[in-house]
């Protein structure tokens, strides 16, 4: 592993990492919460992608947040990251092996890595894409290959692993297994798709199967589920090929779905708010809200084009919804109606994040990192900066395709095998 860090700026010790008086101090403030906000899981606590930051800078320097360090050794792969307390928990591929990577946050220097499954290849870049859950003392990561391992958030040991395909009967599909799973109570929930049940809840402490949805038998695509509370009740919402539906998490049973026309790959994950729910998707696809009713009874809102997004996430702010749609522009549509509000090409596509009313747009291509407000009054941008350096082992055919995230004034970027974190609060 290499690190590379600014002037006057030194990782931890060795020796306090090998300490365990240290690392019980350190596990202590974890569950604290001693170390400000947390962002256990892909899209945050919320899964909506809204930083819980404030107080950060509203413009950048012409060079851009400064960095405050960088690992060179996280593995091939476009897995996110999910940073609890000062620990960094992300996925990479080492040679033929997928790994569970915790890093310490504040420096980038490596704590522990647990194998996670059989290298995934890909024409367009091998490894994992999913990004770690952390729940408690627990560390859940879905391989590209589809296996899902629970590791202990302290040393990374392993505390069990599941198949989706040799346990659970699911179907690798072409760009592999990409989903964070969902922890909710004792439940882990996962989609391995097939015949024994689209989606599947396992038990949080050994991995055993709680319950299938055996009523809905569809393949998994790549989206991750969400979690919302509607009409007084939890329910878990997910988005395959050609529907999206919800489902209470105490049985598995499905409260509802609705029609979706997806094709070719449908990735981007759910947005529930205020009784709505909304789901996007690329290869001119589109969006499409419904509304749901007290009793799980769906009425459609719309269905349009104006939000064809393939990967880098849709984030709702207020009334209005952010986003690349394909194949040109970034988009700002009315939630509520659908109409596109404005559309700019002022950076080529890519993923897109949200903190203390900014959003943080990266060109997968090109590696620029643009700021700009989350207004529906136009794209309005207040810095950019190049994603420097870059990998020289991405595959001909990927780009720059893991997501922002802001969390403690830290920006956090990735591209392959490096990993950066740059100060945004100034």
């Amino acid at each position: 592993m290499t690190l590379t860090f600014p002037a006057k700026t030194h990782p931890h010790p060795k020796s306090r990492l090998r300490n365990p008086a240290f690392l019980a101090g350190t596990l202590l403030l974890l569950a604290a919460g001693a170390h400000g906000a947390d962002w256990p899981e892909w899209r945050g606590p919320k899964r909506n992608d809204h930083s819980p930051d404030s107080g950060l800078l509203k413009t950048w320097p012409a060079q851009g947040p400064k960095r405050l360090w960088l690992n060179e050794d996280v593995g091939l792969g476009y897995s996110g990251y999910s940073i609890v307390g000062d620990r960094l928990f992300t996925m990479g591929l080492r040679g033929e092996q997928e790994f569970l990577i915790a890093l310490d946050a504040k420096t980038g220097k490596s704590l522990w890595e647990t194998p996670a499954g059989a290298k995934y290849p890909n024409n367009w870049g091998d490894g994992p894409r999913a990004t770690p859950t952390v729940d408690g003392a627990f560390v859940f990561a879905m391989g590209g290959q589809g296996s899902l391992v629970c590791a202990q958030v302290a040393d990374g040991k392993k505390v069990w692993e599941k198949s989706m395909t040799g346990d659970l009967g699911g179907k690798l599909q072409n760009w592999g297994y990409t989903e964070s799973v969902l922890v909710t109570g004792d439940l882990v929930i996962c989609t391995p798709g097939g015949s024994q049940g689209t989606l599947a809840a396992l038990k949080k402490s050994t991995g055993d199967v709680v319950w299938r949805t055996t009523d809905l038998t569809d393949a998994a695509q790549y989206s991750s589920p969400i979690l919302a509370q509607h009409a007084g009740k939890p329910q878990i919402i997910q988005l395959v090929e050609k529907r999206f539906f919800g489902v209470d998490p105490a049985n598995g049973k499905v409260l509802w779905k609705q029609d979706f026309p997806g094709r070719v790959a449908v990735i981007p994950t759910p947005i529930y708010h205020d009784g709505h729910v909304y789901v996007s998707a690329g290869y001119g696809t589109g969006c499409a809200l419904i509304k749901l009713g007290a009793d799980q009874s769906v009425t459609e809102v719309y269905a349009n084009k104006v939000m064809k997004n393939h990967h880098g996430g849709v984030i709702l702010v207020g009334d209005h919804l952010y986003g690349h749609s394909d194949p040109t522009a970034w988009v700002c549509q009315d939630f509520k109606t659908g109409a596109e509000v404005w559309a700019d090409k002022s950076l080529g596509k890519g993923a897109i994040h949200y903190a203390d009313g900014m959003l943080y747009c990266i060109d997968e291509k090109t590696g620029d990192v643009a700021l700009v407000e989350a207004s529906p009054a136009g794209w309005k941008e207040k810095g950019r900066f190049k994603l420097e350096p870059q990998t020289t082992k991405r595959a001909r055919e990927g780009r720059i395709w893991t997501h922002p995230v802001v969390v403690n004034g830290r920006l956090y970027l990735r591209d392959q095998e490096l990993l950066f974190c740059y100060d945004v609060k100034g």
